[in-house]
């Protein structure tokens, strides 16, 4: 198992009394054949391992061609894109230890964006392209950091003890809010961070948890994973901040990971083992129709669209 599917895994295994939701999402709809794909425009970046090596890929998302991103014999992994959608944002391990790096949206030559012996990752843009929100062991247990691009200062702006494994910082649209989650006490929840504040507040049930949590386009609601301790099926459900209600997007019978949102809203892109390897498929949120997108070899994770 590579180092970067290896945090969905550990952060759920970690969950207790992870219970079945009571709701019921629409299911894949011949999901191992090809369909007539929606009519949204747009790029999709993920991670497909091919034989030893994790590289970046990107798909038009309505299907077609994949075109290779990187080729590299470290891993690279964990795509987002900056918000002009003119890079991409990424974790690898190229110098022997998990750091960030950015690449030009169309493939070229990576820049790293920190340099230390910390393993640092999982990096997520604000909506205005200012700032990284980042994991990092940096100093100590594994926290939650924000860089200033403009200055390259990083600074530590939450911590959850000793032991703490954290996940997947997503931004708010305002920039104000950031939701991850966390080991921090009855397995793995998700909490939201708002920005000048100590602490986080838990926003996911206490007995099911969840983790790869990601804003809305419209910053009320969350999606996020939630799987029962050591079952071989999770659900992707959508939380909605105002009221706490809870929604199931999808209950396939499989692994269903790395939920994103599509630029308007209307859909999201996840992974799914329902074909017997991961792939990348889209659902859309009006009636839970759902499309194949990727057809290559090797296991595609971690989809995020492009601004």
């Amino acid at each position: 198992m590579t180092r970067s599917f290896l945090p969905l895994v550990a952060l759920i295994a970690g969950t207790a009394a992870c219970d079945r939701p009571v709701a019921s999402a629409a299911r894949p709809e011949a999901a191992g054949t090809r369909q007539t794909a929606l009519r949204t425009a747009g790029v999709l970046v993920f991670e497909r391992k091919v034989g030893n090596n994790l590289d970046l890929y990107a798909v038009p998302a309505g299907g077609g061609v994949e075109r290779r991103l990187t080729d590299h014999a470290a891993e690279d992994s964990l795509p987002r894109w900056t918000p002009d959608g003119r890079a991409i944002l990424f974790t690898s391990n190229r110098t022997g230890n998990w750091q960030l790096w950015e690449m030009p949206a169309e493939g070229g030559p990576a820049l790293r964006l920190r340099t230390n012996s910390a393993t640092e990752w999982q990096v997520d843009p604000s909506p205005d392209g200012k700032s990284l929100a980042f994991l990092s062991n940096l100093d100590g247990p594994e926290s939650l950091w924000i860089m200033d691009r403009a200055s390259s200062q990083a600074r530590m702006v939450l911590r959850h003890g000793a032991r703490s494994i954290l996940g997947n910082p997503s931004y708010s649209p305002d920039g104000g809010s950031i939701v991850f989650s966390s080991n921090r006490r009855v397995g793995h929840q998700i909490y939201l961070w708002r920005a000048g504040t100590p602490e986080a507040a838990r926003i996911s049930p206490l007995t099911r948890g969840g983790c790869g949590p990601r804003f809305g386009r419209d910053g009320r609601k969350v999606v996020y994973v939630t799987r029962r301790h050591a079952r071989d099926t999770s659900w992707i459900m959508e939380h909605d901040l105002a009221s706490g209600k809870e929604k199931v997007l999808v209950d396939w019978p499989a692994l269903n990971y790395d939920p994103a949102y599509s630029p308007d809203g209307s859909e999201i892109a996840f992974a799914s083992n329902i074909t017997g390897d991961y792939e990348i498929y889209r659902l859309r949120l009006a009636d839970g129709q759902s499309w194949r997108v990727t057809f290559g070899e090797g296991p595609a994770r971690v989809p995020d669209y492009r601004p």
